[in-house]
């Protein structure tokens, strides 16, 4: 009778399960996803990808449970240690213990409230590799700074006036972040100056080949080129390509009545999913070079590993399935959330 009530309870997960975020390991063998139920899920991309592969093969060589009693919406990966956010605590894990199948937390980050019975949702996390800064996009309508090798906590970046979709670092400035937001606004902040507001604003909104008001004006994704040169961002408003240099939009994506979750780059492409099954592939004049189909039916997470061993493109949502694209353009098989 237990045994059933198990399997019941599984099968149920199962048919609930989101998945919100995906990372790869430092090594670029393994590609980590977390779900809706606080669990992290660890793919064997050498076992996945094999000629012998088998539907055995696309299920997870590790599963654990790291939040308990809600989501983790944000996985990051440093050389060392992966990080993980959501309901509750900010927690890091070795990635040493994890792939010998003993995580632990090795150390974890509470965010900053007046009120100590609260502890916000962390939304998006990222990491400045230049000077170990992790950057945290909250449900308090802040983004948090820490130096990872201390633990402290170095400042919050205030001004968004509602909850922090998604934050990401400037790759060649040092000390610079952007963060999107459901207030409609793009911030763009420097810790330099001690954060007390934001260097630049900006509303897609008021842009009126941006503008989608039977969608709405919040700003759900941004992303930066390694060049550091461009900026892409969307949500309600239509995904939009910004030169950051004179911040102004240069060309916009027209993806009718979808509300966007990801837009990303990758070399001349940008990337964008929303609430539909499919992913999109883009030439930064805005011109649609893939439309390709997907196991979720509103997709959160997409991510692309670079290894050259192991290149694939993953993207997820509302779905315990787990789509692989080797070529990009299709998908070859999807993996298993368990």
């Amino acid at each position: 009778m237990q045994v059933e009530l198990e399997k019941a309870v599984s099968s149920k997960e199962l048919l609930y399960t989101t998945v919100f975020s995906q990372c790869f390991s430092p090594c670029g063998k393994y590609l980590v996803a977390c779900c809706s139920f606080g669990k992290i899920s660890i793919f064997s991309l050498a076992a996945a990808l094999s000629a012998e592969a088998s539907t055995d093969s696309w299920k997870a060589w590790l599963t654990f449970q790291a939040h308990d009693g809600g989501a983790i919406y944000s996985l990051i990966s440093t050389d060392t240690h992966l990080i993980s956010a959501g309901t509750g605590s900010i927690c890091a894990w070795k990635w040493s213990q994890i792939l010998s199948k003993v995580p632990k937390v090795a150390w974890f980050l509470n965010i900053p409230s007046p009120d100590r019975t609260a502890n916000p949702e962390t939304n998006s996390l990222a990491v400045d590799d230049q000077d170990g800064r992790l950057f945290a996009g909250c449900g308090d309508n802040l983004v948090h700074v820490w130096d990872m090798s201390s633990g402290s906590h170095l400042l919050s970046l205030k001004g968004h006036e509602d909850y922090i979709h998604c934050v990401t670092v400037r790759p060649n400035t040092q000390q610079q972040c952007l963060s999107a937001s459901e207030d409609g606004t793009v911030r763009l902040w420097d810790t330099r100056s001690g954060g007390r507001e934001a260097v630049h604003i900006i509303e897609p909104q008021k842009n009126e080949e941006c503008a989608r008001p039977h969608i709405g004006k919040f700003v759900s994704c941004v992303a930066v080129d390694k060049a550091d040169d461009w900026m892409v961002c969307g949500g309600g408003p239509s995904v939009c390509l910004w030169h950051l240099r004179s911040m102004s939009p240069t060309s916009v994506f027209q993806i009718p009545n979808v509300a966007v979750n990801v837009a990303m780059f990758h070399d001349d492409t940008v990337i964008t999913a929303g609430n539909e099954s499919f992913v999109d592939h883009w030439t930064l004049n805005g011109d649609k070079r893939a439309h390709v189909p997907t196991t979720a039916t509103n997709v959160f997470s997409v991510a692309i590993n670079n290894c050259s061993d192991n290149k694939v493109l993953s993207c997820a949502g509302n779905s315990h399935k787990i789509d692989v694209c080797i070529n990009f353009s299709y998908k070859a098989f999807s993996l298993t959330f368990a």
